[in-house]
């Protein structure tokens, strides 16, 4: 697979939930802060969103779509001081694709929603990204429109087979956003994502990823990218905003995770997996990672 899928596979979106507004008059929502990744398409009309820590409001309009991976507070309004309505609570008697009207409507509508990740190491693909995405270029709005769009349909009116259509639309909503967004900021942002945007640093990362069990050294991921191993050091930390010998060790303990919790495999199994002989150092490097011990980690995840 490629780096995208890799991460994405491990983050595996494990919860969903989308439902649309159709909004008038003055009106404002309030969505506290929790752990997932929020998305939003305004269909018609125009709203402002706010996020708490972030000091100018965006301004929403037809056909935009954004995302909020920082699990920050936030508010989406169409006048800044209407009186606030908790979103939770409004939506609650909503059903799941369903949409909820505030004063009649027809002004402002749109559509959106929530993911969850069942993986501890979510970090390593949010934490990258910034407190507000938003996709500006028209394609591919209309790429996501469509997605979206779908979701919702097979939420709304569930027929044979749509739970598992949906959990496929909503990933792939998810990998549509992300590559949106690098498009948009190739060469202009650090983070492995980026980074995929430069041939000589995706292939190194590829590389990576394709065989984390090899004992990777500085001189033959260069010789991978073609660089010097100095020009090559440089680069990487450039691009990727960490030295790649890091980035290996953090990708390393991320696929472990996944072995210990997912799959259930016993710590001397999956050390060789990710390039450790020695369960000691294989334990040393995964809680420096993770913050916990393999064993603790474990026993975590089965409970």
């Amino acid at each position: 697979m490629d780096p995208l899928s890799d991460v994405l596979s491990l983050l595996k979106p494990n919860g969903f939930g989308f439902r649309g507004l159709d909004a008038a008059g003055d009106w404002a929502l309030s969505f506290p802060a929790d752990e997932s990744l929020k998305c939003y398409a305004i269909h018609t009309g125009a709203c402002c969103l706010a996020l708490e820590g972030v000091n100018e409001p965006v301004s929403l309009t037809a056909g935009d779509v954004v995302l909020l991976p920082s699990g920050r507070a936030f508010r989406m309004y169409s006048a800044p001081d209407a009186a606030i309505t908790p979103a939770y609570d409004f939506f609650m008697a909503v059903p799941l694709g369903a949409t909820a009207m505030m004063n009649g409507g027809g002004e402002c509508s749109g559509v959106g929603g929530y993911f969850d990740f069942e993986s501890r190491g979510a970090d390593l693909l949010l934490g990258v990204l910034p407190a507000v995405v938003h996709i500006r270029t028209e394609a591919e709005k209309s790429a996501l429109r469509w997605s979206i769009e779908r979701l919702v349909s097979e939420m709304r009116e569930p027929r044979p087979g749509s739970t598992l259509i949906a959990e496929h639309l909503a990933q792939s909503l998810l990998i549509e956003a992300l590559r949106a967004h690098l498009a948009e900021q190739a060469g202009h942002s650090t983070g492995w994502l980026f980074a995929l945007g430069d041939r000589q640093m995706r292939a190194v990362i590829e590389a990576m990823h394709a065989d984390p069990a090899r004992k990777w050294s500085l001189h033959e991921l260069a010789a991978v990218a073609g660089m010097s191993r100095s020009s090559f050091a440089v680069r990487f930390k450039e691009t990727v905003g960490e030295p790649a010998l890091e980035y290996l060790t953090r990708w390393r303990m991320m696929v472990a995770a996944d072995r210990l919790s997912r799959r259930g495999l016993p710590i001397a199994t999956v050390a060789p997996m990710v390039g450790y002989e020695s369960e000691s150092a294989f334990g040393a490097a995964f809680k420096r990672v993770i913050g916990a011990s393999p064993r603790q980690f474990a026993r975590d995840a089965a409970a």
